[in-house]
């Protein structure tokens, strides 16, 4: 096989039509300046495939043959950056404020949190060890994490909650201990999410786009950091309204630190920065 021939370039039209697609169908903004990056991104899906062009590529995508393609040509578009303990301020709150006001709430019997645009799953664990710890010490509290995003191969990932060990650095040794079980593999030390807490996550497959959200429950908190900021503005202010008709009256949404609603038609009010609360 012609190894060279996977290196193939990304035309201005085959360009156009891809990323139309993805920002019309997934939110995703995809200007000009992405194209040499896209095409890095897809270059792996066309070597996979052993497909010689990107102009192949575009008609197997929409084809009724490449129906799974557009799963698997998400995986590698969607950026997939994030931490444990990531914007520490939002957990901060979350234990030393949130928890304990919405727990004297005495008609509450189960918290629910949603991450939404989780990636590979740092944020809904940060969550839940937050929350577990925070049960330990209030014997009745009880929640459940769902954790959400467009990329399967994030969520697959998230679900198996395994991680290099300096994934962890930032997690607090004594979490680190018992929330954390290291491989004995000392060439490549990898640890893994125990399995009480990844019990406590459910990671499922949304976009953002949908004209309706197919998700049964409502929820307590909502947070939602640094997946919209690759969203129009339009866009943003339309994903913003959809999640929160899934937010419980006086519920509480999160976004990023870089992320705003400022001059949004959205029925929230700002109690701190990046942190509000449904009207």
């Amino acid at each position: 096989m012609n190894i060279s021939m996977h290196l193939a370039s990304l035309s201005d039209k085959e360009f156009k039509i891809l990323s139309n697609y993805i920002q019309i169908n997934y939110g995703i903004k995809m200007p000009p300046q992405k194209k040499i990056v896209l095409q890095g991104r897809l270059q792996k899906r066309l070597k996979k495939l052993d497909i010689p062009d990107f102009k192949t590529y575009c008609d197997f995508v929409f084809s009724k043959e490449g129906g799974n393609e557009i799963i698997h040509m998400m995986d590698v578009v969607s950026t997939n950056k994030t931490d444990f303990y990531r914007e520490p301020t939002h957990f901060e709150f979350l234990e030393k404020e949130l928890l304990p006001m919405l727990n004297n709430n005495s008609s509450r019997t189960m918290l629910k949190i949603w991450s939404a645009g989780c990636s590979s799953g740092e944020e809904p664990y940060t969550l839940a060890i937050v929350l577990n710890e925070f049960k330990i010490k209030h014997p009745g509290f009880d929640f459940h994490i769902l954790a959400t995003d467009i990329s399967t191969q994030m969520l697959q990932n998230g679900a198996n909650g395994i991680y290099k060990e300096e994934r962890i650095d930032i997690v607090p040794l004594n979490l680190k201990k018992k929330y954390f079980l290291k491989s004995k593999d000392q060439n490549n030390p990898m640890v893994r999410v125990v399995k009480p807490l990844r019990d406590k996550v459910v990671f499922k497959r949304l976009n953002f786009m949908d004209s309706t959200y197919q998700i049964n429950d409502n929820f307590d908190i909502i947070f939602c950091r640094n997946a919209l900021i690759y969203f129009e503005r339009e866009n943003q202010e339309k994903v913003i309204n959809k999640l929160c008709q899934k937010l419980k009256p006086e519920g509480y949404f999160l976004l990023g630190h870089s992320e705003s609603i400022t001059n949004m038609k959205v029925p929230l009010n700002s109690i701190k920065p990046t942190i509000f609360k449904k009207k």
